[in-house]
């Protein structure tokens, strides 16, 4: 008798069950979300950078901490992120202990190249996050695609929106061709992948 090509001499303990998004429509109101835009824009906008090269990334930012009117912010998002991961995830977190970094994208050609946001010598991101700040209507260009293959998987626009994903899933922001893109990302850390 032929072996089949799909016997297997290994025995798994457990079938992975991280998936590779999980999302949230509505975290935030058209309200809430220019109410956020103005927090961000008022404290001021540096270039976004990156080590090395920063060929990748073309934006500004604004880095912003529960000191700066954001509790009610981070309250709410911790509530999805935790229900969320739960359900999708079940990582080890310990929650955000780098902020959340304002975004700022406009046309034409501001992007954010493919990478992800796992690195050497950096607190151990184990989940990353973007809120979709501004209406879609109001600008082109600008997707956000996730990699788990060649070919990237598009993820909702609709403002307020959060997608949550693992911080080593390859992803990118593609060149705004008109108006301007404003989004909410972070980084929930936690232990040592084991």
């Amino acid at each position: 008798m032929k072996e089949s090509q799909f016997n297997n001499p290994s025995w798994n303990f457990k079938l992975d069950k991280v998936n590779t998004y999980a999302f949230c429509h509505k975290v935030f109101t058209p309200k809430e979300c220019q109410l956020i835009i103005d927090i961000a824009k008022n404290k001021g906008l540096i270039k976004g950078e990156t080590p090395g090269e920063n060929k990748v990334r073309n934006s500004k930012v604004s880095w912003l901490y529960p000191s700066h009117g954001m509790s009610w912010v981070f309250s709410r998002v911790t509530d999805v992120v935790m229900n969320l991961n739960e359900r999708f995830f079940n990582f080890n977190l310990f929650g955000f202990n780098e902020g959340f970094q304002f975004t700022n994208y406009v046309a034409p050609g501001n992007k954010y190249g493919k990478h992800t946001d796992r690195g050497l010598d950096i607190p151990v991101r184990k989940l990353s996050l973007s809120i979709q700040l501004t209406d879609p209507k109001e600008y082109k260009g600008g997707e956000l695609y996730l990699y788990e293959a060649e070919k990237g998987t598009l993820m909702k626009k609709e403002q307020g929106t959060l997608i949550l994903f693992p911080s080593y899933i390859l992803h990118e922001v593609t060149p705004i061709t008109k108006g301007e893109r404003n989004s909410l990302v972070s980084w929930i850390t936690g232990n040592n992948f084991k």
